[in-house]
């Protein structure tokens, strides 16, 4: 049942709170007062590890993208591809080169990486098998096609019966013994292309290689990028991608790798306050007062004009002037007390 002094009560103070906070000096003095509080406390007195992956393993890892997200991402990198300033900027406008020099000079120096690599790759069947094709068909091709056949009259036909008669002598087809000397020494010919390649890749000329690159792209507009990236693929490789997404976040490799990179992160920040996590995050006082109230006055002030805050502020006040403990204090001051 309600009470008439009890409802103008809750009406004057709802009169009182929506004065004050449509006042903005009153939203911008709270927001500066809770940031003042905030920032003093430590991560650790305000969430635990435990909170904090709960809600990463559960958000990040345990909820599916929706699928209008993923249309969301396909469009951006579309919209970013087909802007008209790319047909304006060139490569070295958005890549100072003083940084492609430092990237230059850090991947020359990895000399025991690269070699590693070379040794690697050279020393794969994959590697061997088209090594020997290759050599097999240009000593093949030069064989029926070189130029000397062609300009010097009969040299091509004495060339042939030359592998006539070697095939008869041998017993064997000239190509299946090239090919047969070739396997049997892919060994030493694998050798001797990772000595030339570790040659050709040493420090000093990957360092030009990459210089002389640079000078050759830096002027390419960003607009070439269409040609290498299909447009209207995007749907389907963004599709691709997110089903990649999808698989990797369900297993326990990678719920593992976030769970303990979260904790080392914990580990390392507990005991530091939020005015030192903002500042690595870039926010300070400064742009509390100049960019976060300005974003956050909008919404409060739309909140008053809707009712809303009057609508959640009346059902907290009437559950507060109507308990038993504020109808006891209003019991003693009708009786004097």
């Amino acid at each position: 049942m309600s009470m008439p002094y009890i409802e103008q009560l809750i009406e004057a103070h709802l009169e009182f709170l929506d004065e004050e906070f449509s006042q903005s000096k009153t939203i911008q003095t709270e927001f500066l007062q809770f940031y003042h509080w905030f920032r003093k406390q430590s991560l650790q007195d305000i969430w635990s590890f435990e909170q904090i992956n709960h809600l990463i393993q559960k958000q990040s890892l345990a909820t599916p993208a929706s699928h209008f997200l993923i249309e969301q991402i396909a469009e951006h990198i579309r919209f970013a591809l087909i802007h008209p300033v790319n047909d304006d900027t060139k490569i070295e406008d958005i890549i100072p080169v003083t940084t492609i020099d430092k990237i230059a000079l850090y991947v020359a120096s990895k000399s025991a990486h690269r070699q590693a690599l070379i040794k690697q790759i050279v020393n794969n069947p994959s590697f061997s098998t088209m090594l020997t094709q290759l050599i097999h068909h240009s000593i093949q091709d030069y064989i029926d096609n070189s130029v000397m056949n062609k300009k010097v009259l009969g040299v091509g036909r004495f060339m042939k019966m030359g592998k006539s008669v070697l095939e008869s002598v041998t017993d064997t087809n000239l190509d299946d013994t090239v090919k047969h000397y070739l396997q049997k020494n892919i060994i030493k010919i694998s050798q001797l292309s990772e000595q030339v390649l570790n040659q050709q890749f040493d420090d000093n000329k990957l360092y030009h290689f990459q210089a002389n690159l640079w000078h050759k792209i830096k002027k390419v507009p960003l607009s070439t990028l269409r040609n290498y990236v299909e447009v209207k693929d995007l749907p389907k490789t963004v599709g691709l991608g997110h089903e990649v997404w999808e698989h990797l976040r369900q297993t326990d490799y990678l719920k593992k790798q976030v769970h303990d990179g979260v904790y080392a992160w914990y580990v390392r920040n507990q005991e530091r306050n939020f005015d030192l996590l903002l500042r690595d995050l870039n926010i300070d006082e400064t742009l509390v007062q100049n960019e976060l109230q300005a974003l956050l006055e909008p919404v409060i002030k739309n909140m008053l004009s809707s009712q809303h805050l009057k609508t959640r502020a009346r059902y907290y006040l009437e559950k507060f002037y109507y308990s038993e403990k504020a109808q006891a204090v209003f019991t003693q001051i009708e009786k004097g007390v």
